[in-house]
């Protein structure tokens, strides 16, 4: 009897299971390569549908396929379980036996969960999750002696198979003695996950292949591609040289820190800093440092991983012209999708919209990847199998963290721990990119920076050279408010030909823009609310008046700062932290075009930062060393963003929030560190089990991976992607996006979605819904806005009444 893994759509021919679990071992075997557990990643692979060997999945199929509009009921049939149970019953009875166990748990976890999420192994209520699964007995698997037999017939002989799983034990044993500063459960942490994502995109890719009648896709050359990027990039740096402009201080001084990059690029990967301050050519300098080390040493993949989505399609389009290629540059905004609740155990098999869906190409598998800081660190912590699902792909490569500052204060400590993890077993280089370098080593967890890190030399000189600016401070003598601040606007335009000013708050930069609007001078407002392309039209109108010397004025909220090239006259900052000042001096006479200028720093009383504490305390902090400066110029090296003072600010800063670096989960009252890598002397959990049960939990694994995850968000409020209808574009995924496309077509209409979404918090989102502005797309797996709902001034419109007429967009 044939058992089937999946039936396809088009023409009905059947996969079997044994065609599909040696694909996905054969796929997963090279993707665990990377951190040398082949074989534990192919024991995964090789079992995860073991339970497809049964006669009630086969006829639960066939019915299906025969029926659509009707089909079996779901539910039925348990399919995951059987290869998760299946190592449990070898090698995880009788007498602990450490390697053992270990290797059943971690890939009998990623078996079970391959349609979820990751099992807890122990819960906040004392419970097992991954324990009620793999002990399942003959009435709840009914076909499993069958699955077993059928596995060992048709995939592998059971002398072969015990054969591979010594040799899956050996990697374990050779990983967990590879030294690293986190403890064991780190490490096993670390190596579930990585499995479970070998597994989740190795099954993917390979029901997506069947799918769509294609073989494995050959791996072209990375080595070959990134040294013909190289010396695109030399070739395009040494025109510079030949202008005349490439002569004054600034310039030549640029080409120096780039020659660094390129030097530097020759040493072993590790974690290093690239200290460019802004204006110094930072992008160009690190893609030099990137291609050459990626070249050198092999790597697959750069990735750039920036604070916020308005600077991926800046970076991304500048890297584009130089490199003049657009199919290997990948940009990553957001999810667009909503998986997080997923279990489709029941559904496989069969192709339908919510499996097109997942099996669409979204596993960060270009050579060159944009992205931001929150998608980077759900990869690592957040639930859902879309995340997870591109962690190995950030092993083997070079990892720019452009304004590394920005990493969330709670997230800093498990950022470290993934960088670390990266360095020591993912073979990747880090750079941390930033004018305004964190103490990341100062903290509990430390970050393993390599010994002389910092790629450029002489910073202080560098700094002095790359001086534009003054910064002016109005913040200790007195405060602002909205009708203050527009007349201190119109007196600095009557000075100036641009002024740019960022506030701490969407509202009040809202009302400033309409107080602002019937000026004589073209305003232009910038936030969130807005979708990507939406803000980059925006952008591409000031940067018209800019570069013609036109009058105008800017009101944008802190997303301008990071790395938006963009040059005014004039900056007015409403006070936060150090580094947030730094970075919106970088928007004032960038490029040296001019004399000194002028920042100012305000103290704006009608923003409320109760709900933005980071920012709250950053300000507190920054008004502090204003106020030494005042007293004493020659206070922290004479400058509020001379080196001195920002060592000073980021210690202060980490030292306020010590008690929450750690990720702490309120409504659970433990640090998320703890949740999942504690070992079983110190997790409270299993002392807790250890004392109610009377009996200690037959696991070497306590950790609670899933609780972990469903209490992850970067962002305080969880948010939902929604797309809007922006301009014809928008309009037209939107219509586009009704379930009939293939998976080829959905791949394509997601990347573009991108461009055209927003993130609601949870307020937000049932404002929406109260007011009737949510459409729900693809069975509700993706949300749109009505157009009524979105502006074409403010963007997100929550009462759903706009009339603007979008068309002309």
């Amino acid at each position: 009897m044939k058992y089937i893994a999946h039936i396809r759509e088009s023409d009905k021919q059947i996969q079997s299971v044994e065609e599909h679990l040696l694909g996905v071992k054969d796929l997963a075997e090279s993707f665990g390569e990377k951190v040398g557990v082949r074989h534990i990643a192919g024991l995964a692979g090789m079992l995860h549908d073991m339970g497809k060997y049964t006669h009630e999945f086969r006829e639960y199929i066939i019915e299906a396929v025969k029926n659509p509009d009707s089909p079996p009921k779901r539910g039925s049939v348990d399919h995951s379980t059987a290869g998760g149970k299946l190592l449990y019953q070898l090698f995880h009875t009788g007498a602990p036996s450490r390697l053992n166990w270990i290797l059943a748990e971690v890939v009998g976890n990623a078996i079970i969960s391959h349609h979820s999420y990751l099992h807890d192994f122990l819960n906040p209520d004392l419970e097992s999750p991954y324990l009620r699964r793999v002990q399942k007995n003959e009435f709840e698997l009914k076909e499993f002696d069958r699955s077993k037999q059928c596995f060992f017939d048709h995939v592998m002989s059971e002398a072969e198979f015990q054969q591979y799983v010594s040799k899956a034990v050996d990697e374990l044993e050779a990983y967990l003695m590879k030294p690293y500063s986190g403890n064991s459960e780190s490490k096993l942490m670390f190596l579930t996950k990585f499995i479970f994502s070998a597994l989740i995109d190795a099954d993917r890719t390979n029901t997506r292949l069947f799918e769509e009648n294609k073989t494995v896709e050959p791996e072209p050359s990375r080595k070959e591609l990134f040294d013909a990027y190289y010396e695109k990039l030399m070739e395009k740096i040494d025109s510079y040289q030949v202008q005349d402009a490439a002569k004054t201080q600034i310039n030549a001084l640029r080409r120096e820190m780039s020659d660094q990059c390129g030097r530097f690029a020759e040493k072993p990967s590790g974690i290093y800093t690239l200290s460019i301050p802004t204006g110094g050519g930072k992008t160009l300098a690190s893609l030099r440092y990137a291609l050459k080390h990626a070249g050198l040493y092999n790597k697959k993949h750069i990735v750039y991983v920036v604070p916020y989505t308005t600077i991926i399609e800046q970076n991304a389009e500048e890297v584009r012209k130089i490199l003049m290629d657009d199919g290997h540059i990948l940009e990553h905004h957001s999810n667009v999708i909503d998986d997080l609740d997923d279990d489709d155990e029941n559904e496989d098999g069969i192709i339908n919209t919510q499996q097109k869906l997942k099996l669409a190409k979204d596993n960060w598998d270009s050579p060159i990847i944009f992205t931001t800081m929150v998608q980077f660190l759900n990869v690592f912590y957040a639930k859902g199998s879309r995340n997870i699902r591109r962690l190995h792909n950030l092993s083997e490569s070079v990892i720019i963290f452009d304004e590394v500052q920005k990493v969330p204060t709670k997230c800093i400590s498990l950022f470290n721990q993934t960088l670390n993890f990266l360095k020591t077993y993912g073979h990747s280089s880090l750079i941390l990119c930033t004018a305004t370098q964190p103490a990341l080593d100062f903290v509990e967890h430390k970050l393993e920076i390599n010994a002389d890190a910092e790629i450029i030399q002489n910073l202080d000189r560098v700094i002095e050279a790359f001086k534009r600016v003054e910064i002016v401070d109005k913040a200790t003598e007195e405060t602002f408010n909205n009708d203050k601040l527009a007349d201190f606007i119109v007196e600095k335009i009557g000075e100036v030909q641009s002024v740019l000013v960022i506030l701490n708050t969407k509202t009040v930069v809202k009302r400033l823009y309409r107080q602002m609007e019937g000026s004589d001078v073209p305003v232009y407002h910038l936030s969130t609310s807005m979708c990507a392309a939406h803000r980059n039209h925006i952008l591409g109108q000031v940067r018209e008046h800019l570069v013609n010397n036109e009058k105008v004025i800017c009101i944008s909220t802190q997303l301008i700062e990071a790395g938006v090239d963009v040059s005014f006259d004039c900056v007015i900052r409403s006070l936060a932290g150090l580094d947030s000042i730094a970075q919106a001096a970088g928007r004032c006479n960038r490029h040296g075009e001019q004399e000194i200028q002028e920042v100012y720093v305000i103290d704006h009383v009608e923003e409320n930062l109760d709900h933005l504490q980071e920012i709250k305390v950053g300000k507190k902090l920054s008004k502090r060393i204003l106020v030494d400066l005042k007293r004493d110029q020659n206070h922290h090296g004479g400058n509020i963003l001379s080196a001195q003072a920002m060592e000073r600010y980021f210690k202060e800063f980490y030292t306020e929030f010590s008690s929450s670096l750690n990720y702490y989960i309120r409504k659970l009252k433990k640090e998320m560190i703890e949740l999942l890598a504690s070992d079983r002397k110190h997790n409270s959990y299993n002392i807790a089990y250890s004392q109610d049960k009377k009996e200690s939990l037959p696991l070497f694994i306590v950790n609670s991976y899933r609780t972990a995850a469903e209490n992850f968000h970067v962002i305080d409020d969880h948010t939902t992607s929604v797309i809007v209808p922006y301009g014809d574009e928008g309009k037209d995924i939107i219509a586009q996006l009704n379930g009939n496309e293939t998976i080829e077509d959905l791949s394509r209409l997601l990347r573009k979605a991108q461009q055209y979404s927003i993130n609601l918090f949870t307020w937000e989102r049932e404002q929406l819904e109260k007011n009737n502005g949510l459409v729900s797309l693809l069975d509700g797996k993706i949300l749109a806005l009505k157009e009524s709902a979105y502006s074409g001034e403010y963007g997100l419109d929550l009462e759903n009444n706009s009339g603007f007429d979008l068309s002309m967009f």
